[in-house]
């Protein structure tokens, strides 16, 4: 049998049935590569390998319980039962460490499970460990963890995209065929694309937030990564649902069909024809890399070759997200990390009075992009300001939201995109221009601001690294998008590009290779 780390978490599955493979040896594998690959990538902050092990027996004990019942029985397990998934580190596991990627919660033990771990143990998934991320989901890298930046498989000298650059990286790199992240502004989707992997942010509310370390709350989504869209959306299935414990799930039954996104490559492909997608005019933004273009408007040319029909549509709007986004977000944020006191969480300065001790925790606590976004999301409250700034970027945010709806009542039946404008950046090179890094996020963050599901997916290389393409569509219609990927895979199954595996994988395994950290301080960056 192949290398069990190079299975897709369905092929891992159909090994697991016929009894070739034991949930404890790929949970084994997947811990070794995790372990050799890390020095170099720094994609994980913990890896729980006695916990992991112990959930991987508990599921081949399922696996034997469920052949001794019959074919019936194994049929109606879980396709994620035994099957080693990564969690982004703000993701809570009782017992376990939750740094949000931030030093002042350095020490910290969650007291309780998330609502997706609980999901995920439900399902009998194996949780092999916590990933690297941008401090509290702050940034478009994974530069900005207190706990040093996360590399790219692809070529350790770039970035693997933000803030969920860990999870994304730890897929790509084959240490684990699935992981949870979160996706406040493109958190999911633009690592996926600059790793060269599926990754989803489902319609808000679809998937609950408890027990997820908060940024932004009314834009925050945790969503799957995948090598493939039948993986993802298996995930998806997984950990979507109504939780009461959050006032913003919904009670909105999630499809069975999520389960069953296998039909052969010639259906797939064949479910495209007639499909109806919008090609926004703005998403293709100023300063695009032309190779970033080219391969989005051939992957266009390929879903039309397919009998897709792409008509130009146009999202006014667009144009005021950035702005928007970047008062809602650190206005939300500024209220979320006034928690952080040092009296409840993580470590904290003892030597002066309340309030002495208070900025003294936080400001050796939070890094420089966390203390930089809670001022500005500071400023947008205070008095005199925040109508100006806060109430006038809601009502833009209902605008952007109404763009979209004008498309879905126009017949479309997604949004077809790209995901971000450019490959993978090197280390440091927009560490000194806060804005440059938040313009990465210019083709995700609307789809944040309007509460709608995206999926990117890969659609080839520009310069030899990934590019990705997103499928946006209506609330609640991530079956559909998942399906359209779907049809994506299959015209692209022969494609060269699908063939190759991330340029320096094997260069991460070299023990002599320079750690995240060790790079960019040669460079002269922050690490």
């Amino acid at each position: 049998m192949t290398d069990s780390t190079r299975l897709s978490a369905h092929e891992v599955a159909a090994h697991f049935r016929t009894g070739d493979l034991s949930s404890r040896d790929a949970t084994t594998a997947a811990i070794e590569a995790a372990e050799r690959g890390n020095r170099a990538l720094n994609a994980w902050l913990s890896i729980d390998r006695e916990r992991a092990l112990a959930e991987a027996d508990a599921a081949d004990a399922r696996l034997r319980a469920a052949h001794a019942s019959g074919a019936a029985a194994v049929g109606a397990l879980h396709p994620l039962l035994g099957v080693p998934v990564a969690l982004k580190d703000l993701v809570s596991i009782k017992g376990g460490q939750c740094t949000a990627g931030s030093r002042i919660l350095e020490g910290y033990r969650a007291p309780y499970d998330a609502h997706v771990t609980e999901r995920l143990r439900a399902v009998g998934a194996v949780i092999v460990g916590k990933t690297n991320m941008d401090e509290f989901a702050m940034g478009s890298s994974t530069e900005h963890s207190a706990f040093g930046p996360t590399a790219n498989p692809w070529d350790l000298e770039r970035v693997p995209g933000g803030s969920s650059g860990g999870s994304a990286a730890a897929v790509a790199a084959y240490h684990v065929p699935l992981a949870i992240g979160t996706d406040t502004g493109g958190s999911i989707r633009q690592p996926a694309a600059l790793t060269g992997i599926v990754g989803m942010k489902p319609t808000y509310g679809r998937v609950s937030r408890y027990g997820i370390v908060a940024f932004a709350s009314s834009l925050d989504q945790i969503g799957p990564f995948a090598r493939d869209a039948q993986d993802a959306a298996a995930l998806l299935h997984a950990v979507a649902g109504r939780d009461e414990r959050d006032s913003t799930s919904a009670p909105v039954p999630v499809p069975d069909g999520l389960l069953h996104l296998t039909a052969s490559d010639d259906e797939a492909a064949a479910g495209l024809r007639g499909k109806r997608l919008g090609l926004p005019k703005e998403y293709f933004v100023a300063g695009m890399e032309p190779g970033t273009e080219a391969r989005v408007r051939a992957a266009v040319g390929a879903l039309e070759a397919a009998g897709a029909i792409v008509e130009e549509v146009s999202l006014p709007h667009t144009d005021y997200g950035l702005a928007a986004y970047y008062i809602v977000a650190p206005a939300e944020a500024s209220a979320n990390l006034a928690r952080y006191d040092g009296i409840r969480y993580g470590p904290a300065a003892r030597d002066g009075d309340i309030l002495a001790n208070y900025l003294a925790t936080r400001g050796a606590g939070f890094g420089d992009e966390v203390k930089r976004r809670i001022m500005l999301g500071t400023y947008a409250l205070s008095a005199g300001y925040y109508d100006a700034f806060y109430v006038k970027a809601q009502k833009v945010r209902t605008l952007i939201k109404g763009d979209f709806d004008a498309v879905w009542a126009a017949g479309f039946d997604a949004i077809v995109a790209p995901t971000s404008p450019g490959v993978a950046f090197r280390f440091g090179a927009k560490m000194d221009d806060p804005v440059a890094m938040y313009l990465n996020d210019a083709c995700t963050l609307p789809v944040n601001m309007a509460g709608l599901p995206g999926v990117s997916i890969p659609c080839g290389l520009a310069d030899g690294l990934p590019v990705g393409l997103q499928f946006i569509g209506a609330p609640w219609t991530e079956l559909g998008l998942l399906e359209l990927a779907r049809g994506y895979e299959a015209l692209t199954e022969d494609a060269e590009w699908r063939a190759l595996e991330p340029t320096d994988l094997a260069l991460s395994l070299d023990p002599a290779v320079p750690t995240p950290v060790e790079r960019t301080a040669v460079a002269g960056t922050r690490a």
